[in-house]
């Protein structure tokens, strides 16, 4: 294995110490401080003595030195390395100097923001239950069709519509395969200057926000409602109003006048799972043109529905051009492939090309074009039927344990998604439960970080995608032990 000799390596202009006890010293603290790789083998003599413009025999002395103090080991005709003992010393002490370093004050103030971090541990795929929002389960990813996509994509003859930068353009492609192979199924036509590839639909959401700020108007959304709208419209530095739900979804009578944007997720209401229904539809678009604002609808989940058919998207209702439809590919793909998209008019679209384009330019045109070829090769349609029957079963499974278990708690109606909503009387604090629960390893996610003022812990959200069939009745189980033990 070869060495690069590290630039950052230099001699102190000053020093009263001899050339090799130089050397030594900062070999040793860039060891110390984890610089130099613990796999890899040091700079040669000779290359170390052309960067410093010593000897070969200083180095070479200064080398031996490291290695009687045991900073490094010697390894014929391999070159020197960094002692194994010292290099699990260091690694203990960065963690350290990190705890030291987090523990210094930042020499710049920030106000609070208001932001909702996810909460959830980084290791939660390590507890036997997590029932947490927005994970799918690995082993259903199609990889033998990943696969072949990306070998298609990285051949000679596709090579060409990746390798260069395409400015603020997307995929023809994947724009092609999402109006004839997705958007067709929502009953939505766009042109292909309606549509606009985002990272996932949280960079949709942030790049509407950005775009339609400088309005001044503030943006209502659902309250509970989806904590990432939240973040992304807070942060690009709107106004937020809550608007209360009930078992239709969002309830227009309470939009106040004055609002630009209105922000629903009519197919699931995220996080109670409602599906609003047709006449609630008809209602906020008529609301729409009597108020003069215009809606985002987040078609969250809008495929998973397991008990009635898929009700028609608001986009393909409108006749006004009020709708701006987000979708995302993170559930019926995967959240690592981080794509997603806004149909829109195409003034609006114009305008959020322009924001994305200050922002990052566009999505990697790579992964574009292999998620077109996943559409274009069939993959994506037989995947969303595997998943769509996994996700029923489990959704069936997670019904009945917990209308056998958890009949304490009130639980709201929805026709499919990956996760129920639970609510507890009134003093009930499910925040709590949550840390309960944690130690007799499940995962939930606590209902109060769903609402704008963060005010009511009655709720919480149960996630099934990622847990299997198996194992979801004895999760259940656990939660009506600690459910019980709090009432």
């Amino acid at each position: 294995m070869s060495s690069v000799t590290p630039r950052f390596l230099k001699l102190p202009e000053t020093s009263h110490l001899s050339l090799r006890d130089q050397i030594c010293e900062v070999v040793s603290a860039a060891i110390t401080s984890e610089s130099l790789a613990h796999d890899r083998p040091l700079p040669s003599c000779r290359e170390l003595a052309e960067q410093f413009g010593v000897s070969r025999n200083t180095v070479f002395a200064a080398y031996n030195r490291l290695v009687d103090m045991e900073f490094l080991v010697s390894r014929d005709r391999s070159g020197y390395f960094v002692a194994p003992q010292i290099a699990h010393l260091t690694q203990a002490h960065a963690q350290a100097d990190t705890t030291a370093k987090e523990a210094a004050p930042c020499p710049v103030k920030f106000p609070p923001n208001n932001l909702m971090p996810v909460v959830n541990p980084l290791d939660w795929n390590t507890y036997p239950y997590p029932f947490i929002y927005n994970q799918i389960d690995p082993d259903l990813f199609p990889v033998d069709g990943w696969r072949e996509c990306t070998r298609q994509a990285l051949g000679r003859k596709q090579m060409p519509a990746w390798a260069n930068d395409s400015v603020e353009s997307d995929s023809s492609q994947l724009i092609q395969q999402l109006r004839q192979r997705l958007l067709n199924t929502r009953g939505i036509y766009a042109g292909d200057d309606e549509v606009l590839i985002t990272l996932g639909s949280q960079n949709a959401l942030y790049i509407l926000g950005r775009i339609f700020a400088q309005t001044g108007k503030p943006i209502a959304l659902e309250d509970p409602g989806f904590f990432g709208a939240r973040n992304a419209f807070r942060l690009a530095g709107s106004e937020l109003i809550g608007v209360g739900v009930d078992s239709d979804g969002i309830i227009p009578g309470d939009i106040p006048a004055g609002c630009q944007l209105v922000f629903t997720t009519p197919s699931h209401q995220f996080p109670t799972m409602v599906t609003m229904s047709q006449k609630r539809r008809e209602d906020l678009l008529a609301a729409a043109v009597a108020k003069d604002f215009l809606i985002i609808e987040d078609d969250y989940e809008a495929e998973m529905n397991y008990v009635a058919k898929s009700s028609p998207s608001m986009r393909a209702m409108d006749e006004t051009g009020r709708v701006i439809y987000v979708g995302s590919l993170s559930k019926t793909i995967s959240p690592g492939i981080r794509l997603g998209f806004i149909v829109a008019h195409r003034d609006i679209i114009r305008e959020a090309r322009i924001a994305r384009g200050v922002m990052m330019r566009h999505p990697p045109t790579i992964v574009q074009e292999i998620v077109a070829l996943f559409f274009q090769l069939g993959h994506y349609d037989s995947h969303l039927r595997n998943i769509e029957r996994r996700y029923n079963k489990r959704w069936h499974a997670m019904n009945q344990a917990i209308t056998k278990h958890l009949g304490m708690l009130q639980r709201t109606d929805s026709e499919g998604g990956t996760s129920f909503w639970l609510t507890g009387p009134e003093g009930f604090d499910a925040s709590a439960l949550a840390v309960r629960l944690r130690a007799r390893g499940v995962l939930v996610d606590r209902g109060q970080d769903y609402y704008l003022s963060n005010d009511d812990a009655r709720s919480f959200r149960l996630g099934f995608a990622y847990v299997p069939v198996s194992k979801l009745e004895a999760g259940v189980e656990i939660i009506a032990e600690e459910v019980s033990a709090m009432l």
